[in-house]
C-alpha cells in the first residue's frame, strides 16, 4: 500500500475530504483506570480520562464521520470550514484529529444530515 502525501491547501482538503460515516454509535465516557481496549481515542485531561468507545452504553450517542483526505497537520482551515458548515445547519461537532485523518463526532440522530452537508461542502470546493 502506497502512502498518500498529506494535503495542506484548503480547497484541495475540502474537495478531497470524501466523508465516510461509521455505522457504529460512539460514546464519550469518563473512565477510572485503564481505558477500554476498544476505545477509538483516549484524552487525558487534568480532570480525568475520557475514552471514545463504541457499542450500546448509557449516555448520548454520537456518529463518527471520517474525512478520508490525508490532511496535513499544518493545513489551515479544514476544521474551521467543516465546523462552520455544520454549525450553519445547527449540528454540534466534536473533532478528533489523527495523523492521517480528521474524525468528526456529531449527534447520532443528525448523522445523515451532517453527511449531506459535508458532501455538499466537498462538492462545492472542486
Amino acid at each position: 500500500m502506497t502512502a498518500r502525501q498529506p494535503v495542506s491547501e484548503l480547497a484541495a482538503m475540502l474537495a478531497g475530504m470524501a466523508p465516510a460515516l461509521d455505522a457504529r454509535a460512539w460514546f464519550f465516557e469518563v473512565v477510572d483506570g485503564p481505558p477500554p481496549a476498544d476505545a477509538f481515542a483516549v484524552i487525558r485531561e487534568d480532570e480525568g480520562i475520557t475514552a471514545i468507545v463504541p457499542g450500546e452504553r448509557a449516555g448520548t450517542p454520537f456518529a463518527r464521520i471520517t474525512l478520508t483526505v490525508h490532511s496535513a497537520l499544518e493545513g489551515v482551515g479544514l476544521t474551521a470550514a467543516v465546523s462552520a458548515a455544520l454549525a450553519d445547519g445547527g449540528i454540534a461537532c466534536n473533532v478528533v484529529a489523527g495523523y492521517h485523518h480528521d474524525h468528526l463526532f456529531v449527534p447520532w440522530e443528525r448523522r445523515d444530515e451532517a453527511l449531506v452537508i459535508l458532501q455538499r461542502l466537498a462538492g462545492g470546493a472542486g
